[in-house]
């Protein structure tokens, strides 16, 4: 419930946001921030959110998590003015940084390493990506019909809800060793994805050679060297060192970077596409995705099956080459034509491709991760992710909208000729996610370890972790 509430608001605003800017006046600029704010926050508190799990308990950081949660949708449907709403917004994020990786946690700690974990993990990632189209559709309905403010309100008794039924569902879990909690170490590694998240969402913007976006890195690489110094010296870190020796979990979170950049920017530039090249409203585009919805879950399940008998490496990379095909189809689609020819079958293959891949980086991420860290476990996978969606969609933004103002002053406002400067963009931004997603194929493919036993872990000399993973990092 956790995280399908999570998912769902990540993208329930994008169809409301005419209906919000028209409520409460808001200019273009500022109606963005109304995604970024949460998004911002939600990937800047995650690692945080999941060290605080693993100390205090995960049962209790959900129930924390939902009440913050239902409370800022409460004060986001009630806000009057631009500033209360983009505030509300960022207090979401940190509920839904303070949910998602102690649910992680407590699922990967109820069921051990193998096919039950799994297919656990196959079922979290089916409802995470239906989730997330979910929130597409019941944006544009609800906006149409009760009213922008119903798509936060709706989080409400869903929040409580759960906050109140948690201690009679979840069991309680932490880690078993409580030192001093690395308050410095939480505040440079927090203001630090902060900084990043913010600053790769703002850089299409504002640019990446200006002062402020390069001022922006370097502060973002000094907070978070001054981290790893910080952890390498502290007695009881906020993230371990020591979970970097696990290879596997190493190269799952690498590829998240890449794959989750692939995905942020294909569903931002597929919905510009379906509007401006199709003439979809945002209600009938929302709804054009779920195909898509159920290309996910099917991807999920298939692929929490294979990953039992095949490993995590070939899974991945039968994922991405069917999200890599997806894309170069949508490359390819023409700007008159439609929706059964030219984007069912993409939807289809990027579906089955996100379920995949989503799942089987899920169930490689925690692969010989002690229960005593898989809070951090399931904070580090999901900021790679965030990190990765924010870092994918600035990029591929750039490289699609480069020379773009120059290209729509020589249309001299005729619509024939801005839609072919549009059908253009969106086309270069398909083919960049496709080498983004190319990328990744490869980083896989040389990188992630072969074989089964890449996916289990057996005992080990006590304080090394599992035997496999020690094996793995001499590698």
């Amino acid at each position: 419930m956790g995280q399908f509430m999570v998912f769902t608001d990540v993208s329930i605003v994008n169809l409301a946001l005419p209906s919000i800017q028209e409520g409460l006046g808001m200019s273009e600029v500022s109606l963005n921030y109304i995604v970024t704010a949460y998004a911002t926050v939600l990937g800047g508190f995650l690692l945080l959110g999941g060290r605080l799990a693993d100390t205090f308990g995960r049962r209790r950081l959900i129930q924390i998590g939902f009440v913050i949660f239902a409370l800022a949708s409460l004060t986001s449907g009630l806000a009057e003015n631009g500033t209360m709403l983009i505030a509300s917004r960022a207090v979401q994020g940190f509920g839904a940084a303070l949910i998602t990786p102690a649910a992680l946690a407590i699922l990967t700690n109820t069921f051990a390493e193998g096919p039950e974990r799994n297919k656990a993990l196959g079922v979290w990632g089916s409802l995470s990506g239906i989730a997330s189209i979910v929130g597409v559709i019941l944006g544009g309905v609800l906006a149409d019909t009760w009213g922008w403010e119903w798509i936060f309100w709706i989080n409400v008794p869903i929040g409580l809800g759960a906050a109140v039924l948690a201690p009679r569902i979840l069991p309680e879990s932490k880690a078993e060793e409580r030192g001093k909690f690395d308050t410095l170490g939480a505040v440079t590694l927090t203001a630090g994805l902060l900084l990043l998240i913010f600053t790769l969402g703002e850089a299409t913007t504002v640019g990446w050679d200006t002062f402020r976006t390069i001022g922006s890195l370097v502060g973002v690489v000094a907070l978070l060297t001054a981290f790893v110094v910080i952890e390498a010296k502290v007695a009881s870190p906020m993230m371990p060192l020591r979970i970097f020796r696990l290879k596997t979990m190493r190269v799952a979170n690498i590829s998240a970077v890449l794959v989750f950049g692939t995905f942020g920017s294909l569903f931002f530039f597929a919905s510009l596409f379906m509007q401006q090249a199709f003439g979809y409203s945002p209600l009938k585009a929302g709804f054009a995705y779920v195909p898509l919805a159920f290309s996910v879950a099917a991807g999920a399940g298939i692929a929490s099956g294979l990953v039992t008998k095949m490993a995590a490496r070939p899974v991945v990379m039968m994922g991405l080459t069917l999200t890599v095909a997806g894309l170069l189809l949508m490359w390819r689609a023409p700007a008159d034509g439609s929706y059964v020819v030219d984007l069912l079958a993409p939807f289809i293959l990027l579906g089955l491709g996100c379920g995949m891949v989503f799942v089987t980086l899920q169930i490689a991420a925690f692969v010989g991760v002690t229960d005593e860290d898989a809070g951090v476990g399931a904070g580090l996978i999901n900021t790679s992710q965030e990190a990765g969606g924010a870092l994918g969609l600035a990029v591929v933004a750039t490289i699609a909208y480069s020379g773009m103002s120059s290209e729509m002053a020589a249309t001299g406002g005729k619509p024939e000729l801005i839609a072919e400067v549009h059908e253009a963009a969106n086309h270069d931004a398909f083919l960049s996610g496709a080498m983004l997603g190319t990328v990744a194929l490869l980083v896989v493919t040389f990188l992630m370890p072969r074989g089964k036993q890449s996916m289990s872990s057996a005992p080990a000399e006590a304080g090394e972790g599992p035997a496999l993973v020690k094996a793995d990092a001499d590698k």
